[in-house]
């Protein structure tokens, strides 16, 4: 804690009178839902045994009731008279998902850093030069690289952060795409038949975005990931948009953003603090590794968002952030709190900081976030990380009813 600080009077919850806490309280006293099982009765009980049987001898699960229900979707798929094409669909995304999860669950500790950038970029070309400059850093910051394992930019930081702080998560086209030399052949190079389960690993695996210019499938990798953070579908994580020394490619396009988005009212003005764009290498690596200097996480517990840090902010601190950010709320204040139940244990050493959060107001968050970090310059050095989850949301009751229908 810096100099000077006060330490917080309490680490505890808000008292139960707390819309934050009202809200959990209709969380947790919610009717459950109708339980998604199959549609007879014996087979249901033959399923629940051959899950015991295989938790058994192989392990138990953390979390046997999802089990369940993908052994339940997957024979549901046949009496619902699914396609040969789907029931492949399915199966394929299936053991990518399971083949990607196994590669990455060591090293799920391990902050990772998502780049892209252009596979037509040469070797003598600029980018190329400050792609590798920005791997070797970011590596010795304690980071892993993640990229689509094809030549150019993504050759380009593969060889800077080296092979054993690189994963590869290659897609398999008809022109273009070979793993670069430095992932080829390594455990750690994933080799997708579909878009949409990389895309899904870059967004779950990566800590932080980083692209270089690109043609459209960086622009598509960019705008996604600023979508799903605008939106609240991924947790919200550093991006960084990064020319050479001199260069103007992203920023014309940070000019394009602000005057025909911005300037139309396509997105809120307080957006443009979703991503940051320079063209200095060191820059960029701070941008990336101080975005966890004091912030480590976040989750939602149904209306609350949950912050976790390092270290809290004293009762001034705390003071000044309800003052300075009443638009990030839907009611109540931002407040002290330990772990929740609902977190089920996850990083229960760590600060907590609770609020009902105004989810149109995620530019806003990204500015609360850096006045946490700036709070602590004293703390450095990587952190673990806690495995990534995509958020979920509740859906509409006529949608759930659908979805759990028993058509037998």
């Amino acid at each position: 804690m810096a100099a000077g600080r006060r330490r917080p009077r309490s680490s505890g919850c808000p008292g139960i009178d707390s819309p934050w806490r009202a809200a959990r309280v209709r969380f947790v006293s919610e009717v459950r839902r109708r339980r998604y099982a199959l549609p007879d009765a014996g087979l249901e009980r033959d399923l629940e045994t051959l899950l015991d049987d295989f938790q058994d001898r192989f392990g138990a699960s953390t979390n046997p009731e999802a089990v369940r229900q993908l052994m339940v979707t997957a024979l549901r798929l046949v009496s619902d008279g699914a396609t040969p094409a789907d029931l492949k669909l399915v199966s394929n995304a299936l053991k990518e998902l399971r083949h990607a999860f196994r590669v990455f669950a060591p090293y799920e500790a391990v902050r990772k850093v998502a780049v892209f950038g252009s596979a037509r970029t040469a070797p003598a070309s600029p980018d190329w030069q400050v792609a590798e400059r920005f791997a070797e850093q970011v590596v010795r910051e304690g980071w892993m690289v993640i990229t689509g394992a094809g030549p150019g930019v993504m050759e380009a930081a593969q060889g800077g952060a080296g092979r054993q702080a690189s994963f590869g998560v290659n897609i398999r086209l008809p022109f273009e795409q070979q793993a670069n030399p430095t992932i080829a052949g390594d455990a750690k190079l994933i080799n997708f038949r579909y878009f949409f389960t990389r895309k899904l690993v870059f967004v779950k695996e990566a800590h932080a975005i980083v692209l270089f210019p690109g043609g459209f499938g960086t622009h598509d990798e960019g705008f996604e990931a600023l979508t799903l953070i605008q939106t609240g579908r991924s947790e919200i994580v550093p991006v960084v948009f990064v020319d050479a020394p001199g260069g103007s490619y992203w920023k014309d396009w940070q000019g394009y953003v602000a005057s025909h988005l911005g300037g139309r009212g396509l997105i809120d003005p307080d957006d443009m603090s979703l991503f940051h764009v320079t063209d200095d290498v060191n820059t960029a690596v701070r941008e990336v590794v101080d975005f966890y200097r004091n912030y480590h996480s976040s989750r939602f517990v149904r209306d609350l968002l949950v912050l976790r840090l390092r270290t809290p902010p004293d009762d001034e601190a705390l003071a000044e952030l309800n003052r300075d950010f009443p638009d990030l709320l839907l009611g109540g204040q931002i407040e002290r709190c330990t772990a929740l139940p609902e977190e089920e244990g996850e990083d229960a050493d760590l600060a907590r900081l609770v609020l009902l959060f105004n989810r149109r107001r995620v530019g806003r968050l990204r500015l609360l976030i850096d006045r946490l970090n700036a709070w602590e310059p004293g703390l450095a050095g990587p952190h673990a990380a806690s495995p990534r989850a995509i958020p979920e949301s509740p859906i509409p009751p006529e949608a759930e009813r659908a979805e759990l229908a028993d058509e037998a």
